[in-house]
C-alpha cells in the first residue's frame, strides 16, 4: 500500500515538474558561488517556488533542500531534475541572496509590547547621547555584571485597521522616543482616532542600535545598572529599550514555496517598505501583515497586486459632478494588477519581513499578497 502510495506521489510530482521545466532548459548546469535557489529555478522552470516539490520527486537526492556550488543539475533526461555532488567546501545555497537581508535579520525584531521593557535611563557625565565604549544607565531589569544586552529603539507601530463601511488599511504609527505614537495631524482621523476604536495592533518595530555589556549592577544606594557599549553601533539615548543578546535567532536557509493557504482579501498586505518609503524595488525589504499565527513560515512567497481603484462611471454620470457626490452604486471596480514577487525571509507572530524577488512595477506599500500563481 505504501509503496503504491509513494508510487502515485512521485508520478504527481513528475507531472507538476514536467508542466514547470522551461522548453529550453539546458543538459545541465553547474553551480556557481553567488547562486541561489531562486536563481537557478528561475532560469530551468516557469515557476521558480516550485522548485522543492520538483527535486523531491527524484529519489536518487538525498537532500533536495541542500545544494552546494560545484553540483551539476541535469535535466536531460525525461525531463527529471538531477544532481551530480560536487565538493561540499562551501556552504549551501539558500533561496535569497544573504548579504541583501542579513542587516534585517540581525538588526530588526517585532514585539506585541515595549512598555515592560528595560530601558536606558540616563547617560555618562549627563549627556544627551552615547556612542562606542561609553556608558549608559539601565534600569527595569536584575542586570548582573558580564551580562550582554543589545540597546533597541521602537521605531514604528504596525496596525490593521477595521474600517468596516469602506475596507480595511494597513497602517504605521511613527513613534517617538518613549515607543509613544506621535499624531499625525495630516491624517488625525486615521492616526489617533481609529487605533482605538477598532483597530488590531500587530505589533512594535525595534531596530537594533547598539550591544553592550553590563559592568556592575544596581545597589549600593545606586537605582541602576551600568552598560559599557561596544565600539560599533548608533547612537543611544534615553529611553531607548533593551533586549538580551541572544544567540543566532533567524534562520540562513530560505527554501521557496507557496502560502499554505489563500487569506481572505485585505488581511494580507504589505505594511511598509524599508527605508520609509512607499515605493521598492527588486531586493528592497517589505514588512508584511501577516506572520506565525497566519501559517506564515521563512519561505513563503506571495504574489503582491496593486488594488484596483473604485472609480465614479463618468460615461454614466458624466464630468461635472464631483466625486465625492456620486453614489457607490454609480462606481466601478478596476481589477487589481499584478507587480511583483516577494519572499518571506524573517517571521514573527503578527508580522513578516519579506525580499522583493522580481517584479514588473513597483512594489508598494497597500498592495495585497496572493498566491505566486494567481491570475486575479
Amino acid at each position: 500500500m505504501m509503496k503504491t502510495f509513494r508510487a502515485v506521489a512521485a508520478a504527481a510530482l513528475l507531472t507538476v515538474a514536467a508542466a514547470a521545466v522551461s522548453a529550453d532548459h539546458p543538459d545541465t548546469y553547474t553551480v556557481k558561488r553567488g547562486d541561489t535557489l531562486w536563481d537557478i529555478a528561475g532560469r530551468f522552470l516557469k515557476k521558480p517556488w516550485l522548485w522543492p516539490e520538483i527535486w523531491q520527486a527524484n529519489p536518487q537526492i538525498r537532500n533536495p533542500h541542500l545544494i552546494y556550488p560545484g553540483d551539476v543539475i541535469s535535466l536531460a533526461y525525461l525531463d527529471r531534475v538531477a544532481v551530480q555532488p560536487g565538493p561540499r567546501t562551501e556552504a549551501p545555497l539558500t533561496g535569497v541572496p544573504l548579504a541583501e537581508v542579513e542587516p534585517f535579520l540581525k538588526n530588526l525584531r517585532v514585539v506585541d509590547r515595549v512598555d515592560n521593557m528595560p530601558y536606558v535611563v540616563g547617560v555618562e557625565e549627563d549627556h544627551l547621547r552615547a556612542v562606542g565604549q561609553q556608558v549608559v544607565y539601565i534600569t527595569g531589569v536584575d542586570a548582573q555584571p558580564g551580562q550582554r544586552w543589545a540597546v533597541v529603539r521602537p521605531t514604528v507601530r504596525y496596525t490593521h485597521l477595521d474600517r468596516t463601511a469602506c475596507c480595511d488599511l494597513m497602517h504605521k504609527d511613527d513613534l517617538d522616543f518613549r515607543g509613544d505614537h506621535v499624531i499625525d495631524f495630516e491624517n488625525y482621523w486615521t492616526s489617533a482616532v481609529l487605533p482605538d476604536k477598532g483597530s488590531e495592533e500587530l505589533g512594535y518595530e525595534l531596530r537594533q542600535l547598539a550591544t553592550g555589556t553590563v559592568s556592575r549592577a544596581a545597589g549600593g544606594g545606586v537605582d541602576t545598572a551600568t552598560l559599557v557599549l561596544d565600539g560599533n553601533g548608533r547612537e543611544v539615548r534615553v529611553g531607548d529599550r533593551l533586549i538580551p543578546v541572544a544567540a543566532q535567532e533567524y534562520d540562513l536557509q530560505f527554501f521557496p514555496h507557496p502560502p499554505k493557504a489563500q487569506f481572505e482579501y485585505g488581511r494580507a498586505q504589505i505594511l511598509a517598505v524599508a527605508d520609509e518609503i512607499s515605493h521598492g524595488g527588486p531586493h528592497d525589504v517589505v514588512a508584511l501583515s501577516v506572520g506565525a499565527r497566519d501559517g506564515i513560515d521563512n519561505g513563503t512567497v506571495f504574489s503582491t497586486w496593486r488594488v484596483g481603484s473604485l472609480t465614479p462611471d463618468r460615461v454614466r454620470m458624466g464630468d461635472e459632478r464631483d466625486a465625492d457626490t456620486i453614489a457607490r452604486t454609480d462606481h466601478v471596480r478596476l481589477p487589481d494588477e499584478f507587480a511583483s514577487h516577494v519572499m518571506v525571509f524573517r517571521t514573527f507572530e503578527k508580522v513578516s519581513y519579506a525580499l522583493v524577488m522580481d517584479g514588473i512595477r513597483p512594489t508598494a506599500v497597500g498592495q495585497e499578497l496572493k498566491h505566486p500563481d494567481a491570475t486575479q
